[in-house]
């Protein structure tokens, strides 16, 4: 007789078919009701979710645990391992500022930050701001942003308790710790300070999550007194709010994700208007800073695609008066550009790989900061100073802790002020990192970054995690993180798959991943896998794939591309019904990301473009990979429906049996539980799931 236990019976979701008419074509969503009228609502207080919608994600949290609960001792066991290699009261290198240097510290059992200063050439230190005492009361709690005052007697930071991204400013007097007036609501997170420091400059979000204005708020008076300086009137346009390294001009920011319009204040006169630097050209991104009596611009007009760096007169910033001091050069994009008194500094990648590029400002002479692994990350921290010689940089690779690094600009040596800590203990010499061309479905080729340890046999036995994102412009850097060990001392090998949609490349690498190219991004990512198995690193079913927001939009597609490539596939957070979310202009993202998409409710190619490759939208009836799903309720940016949805569709129509799961967190937003060590319990059953849909189970506690 066989005593198990029978697996439980999946959840089932009710069909509510909803008609919609767009361009003369009619689609049916059975799943729309999972939608919440009351979304904005809900965003603010989850207690308002519509009971019949709550009941559908409490019996998918169910299912879900039921299904993965013959991996709860394996969940633990990765859970202990991965905070093993967390050094719990870890602090980073102090920046200096004046008198002062500012850091952030841990303390043993701490989930939250402690944001501390010390006297420059102190050792005792200062608590600002003890984000773990402000958590106590609250299931979620995140620091948005944190700003000391020039005159270094006040701090600003802001907070959100529920996940949904709508952060309160708090400022408090650093001598006494006592708060000013009451907090500011609805506001983006960061804030600048004027340099008379009781003058600050912040984002507020509107009725529909959009950061749209920039207000001016004085110490001393409430919050509904506070100025509006700016409004975009373009719902496609967010606006932000930074300050130039030489404190001398406050920066306003408006843009999507293909355009870009600057204003700037004098920040020793902040009621002065803001000055327009270069009114926005569609398709046309800048980015501006200060040195001496120039703006320094990196600019990609004039078909400078990775981008190149003019300077113009600070009395006269218009295009006219832009002269280039760094010409364009086609496959180096230049990621960011950092003036200081004497000294111009650049990150730039290029095939692949970043580099720190030195300017000496007086003659124009330049040197690089050189570095040896095929594949590393690399980081620049332009710090709080502008009249100094030094610059900080973070340097990591999959196989190498992160190591933070002081670099004198003049004498060229480099100082190294810490070495990330592995408490369990960690020999980069036990594993291989190395970078390889996997070639695209044209005449393309994908890198991939990998990571296994050296005992791993490449006889096509090795399951394998394939990481891919692929959208924005954003790049994945091929960093060091700890947590993969776990999935690579069980065998596994780590691989991220740099496709197109990213900048790996240069931007040519985004334009041919975006709009009515995206297919590229899930071809590139399909491609990958399949040359892995070719080259006997995996086979065939043997590939976990994993993704995150639009990573999560590449999961679902690649899921119904290629589902006999995938034993698994791990979809955070997914942005799989692409085409109504495009269509939904009260979302917080629709306006803004027409660009990056295209616009389905006045174009009709666009419309038809998306509809081709929505994840939703193409679900149908034929075999699927085992899928976990997890979401946030209070998410603002992939709102949790479209998870729900997905999932829900995909039992109705598979044709095999898979496990297909939707775990929804119902105190959180985008990023998942905001505790460092709660985030590690979500990681830790997406990794027991890539463990259990490859077979490895059994040797995995």
């Amino acid at each position: 007789m066989n005593n198990e236990t029978s697996p439980p019976a999946p959840p089932a979701t009710g069909k509510r078919p909803v008609e919609d008419t767009r361009h003369g074509i009619t689609r049916t969503d059975n799943y729309a009701w999972l939608r919440a009228d009351n979304w904005q609502e809900v965003m603010r207080d989850p207690s308002v979710l519509a009971p019949d919608i709550r009941t559908v994600l409490e019996a998918e949290n169910s299912y879900t645990a039921a299904i993965m609960a013959e991996t709860d001792k394996l969940q633990e066991t990765l859970f202990a391992e991965m905070k093993g290699r967390i050094k719990e009261d870890d602090s980073s290198v102090p920046a200096p500022d004046g008198p002062f240097a500012y850091f952030t510290r841990y303390v043993t059992g701490g989930q939250h930050p402690l944001f501390c200063r010390r006297l420059r050439e102190g050792d005792e230190h200062q608590v600002l701001i003890d984000a773990n005492a402000l958590a106590e009361p609250h299931a979620y709690f995140r620091i948005g942003g944190v700003s000391h005052s020039p005159d270094h007697k006040l701090v600003a930071y802001s907070s959100d308790t529920n996940g949904s991204e709508y952060y309160a400013m708090h400022v408090l007097k650093i001598e006494t710790g006592d708060e000013i007036g009451v907090p500011i609501p609805d506001t983006a997170g960061g804030a600048v300070w004027a340099n008379d420091s009781k003058t600050l400059f912040y984002s507020r979000l509107d009725e529909n999550h959009r950061p749209r204005q920039i207000f001016r708020h004085t110490l001393g008076t409430e919050p509904d007194q506070d100025v509006l300086i700016y409004e975009e009137a373009d719902p496609g346009f967010f606006v932000g709010v930074g300050m130039t390294q030489s404190r001398a001009f406050i920066v306003i920011d408006a843009h999507d994700h293909q355009t870009s319009e600057i204003r700037i204040i004098d920040a020793n006169a902040p009621g002065s208007e803001p000055r327009l630097i270069s009114a926005r050209d569609v398709g046309h991104e800048y980015s501006v800073e200060h040195q001496d009596d120039k703006f320094i611009i990196c600019t990609n007009v004039d078909g400078a695609e990775d981008f190149k760096i003019v300077e113009a007169p600070v009395d006269a910033p218009d295009r006219e008066n832009w002269r280039e001091i760094e010409p364009h050069k086609q496959g180096r994009l230049i990621l960011d550009v950092v003036p200081y008194k004497d000294h111009l500094i650049r990150l730039e990648r290029e095939d692949g790989l970043p580099r720190i590029v030195v300017r000496q400002t007086s003659d124009g002479s330049e040197h690089a900061i050189a570095f040896e692994e095929d594949a590393y990350a690399l980081g620049l921290s332009s710090g709080y100073e502008y009249d100094t010689t030094t610059v900080r940089f973070t340097y990591s690779s999959m196989t190498t802790p992160a190591q933070v690094f002081d670099y004198d600009v003049q004498s060229r040596d480099r100082t190294l002020r810490k070495t990330q800590e592995v408490p369990s203990g960690h020999n980069p010499d036990d594993y291989v990192t190395r970078r390889i061309m996997a070639p695209a479905h044209d005449d393309e080729t994908i890198p991939v970054t990998l990571l296994y340890r050296k005992t791993t046999p490449l006889n096509g036995d090795a399951p394998l995690l394939l990481y891919g994102y692929g959208a924005y412009g954003i790049s994945i850097p091929a960093g060091f993180n700890t947590n993969c060990l776990s999935l690579a001392d069980r065998g596994f090998i780590f691989a991220i798959a740099h496709i197109r949609g990213g900048k790996e490349k240069g931007y040519r690498w985004y334009r041919e991943g975006r709009g009515a190219s995206k297919t590229n991004t899930f071809k590139d990512f399909v491609s990958a896998g399949e040359h892995l198995a070719r080259e006997n690193f995996t086979s065939r079913g043997k590939i976990v794939a994993h993704g995150g927001s639009a990573g999560g939009m590449l999961m679902g597609a690649v899921a119904n591309m290629a589902p006999d490539l995938f034993a698994g596939v791990i979809a955070e957070v997914p942005f799989v019904d692409v085409l109504n979310t495009m269509l939904d202009d009260t979302l917080p993202l629709t306006p803004p990301e027409w660009p990056e998409w295209g616009n389905p409710i006045e174009d009709k190619e666009a419309y038809e473009v998306i509809a081709a490759y929505s994840p939703y939208d193409n679900v149908t009836s034929q075999s699927y990979p085992n899928i976990l799903a997890l979401a946030g309720l209070t998410d603002p940016r992939v709102t949790y429906w479209e998870p729900a949805k997905w999932i829900a569709k995909l039992r109705a129509l598979k044709t095999n049996d898979p496990i297909l799961m939707l775990k929804t967190n119902m105190d959180a937003g985008h990023g998942g539980a905001s505790g460092r060590f709660d985030r590690l319990k979500e990681v830790a059953i997406a990794y027991a799931f890539a463990l259990k849909v490859t077979g490895k189970l059994e040797c995995a506690n």
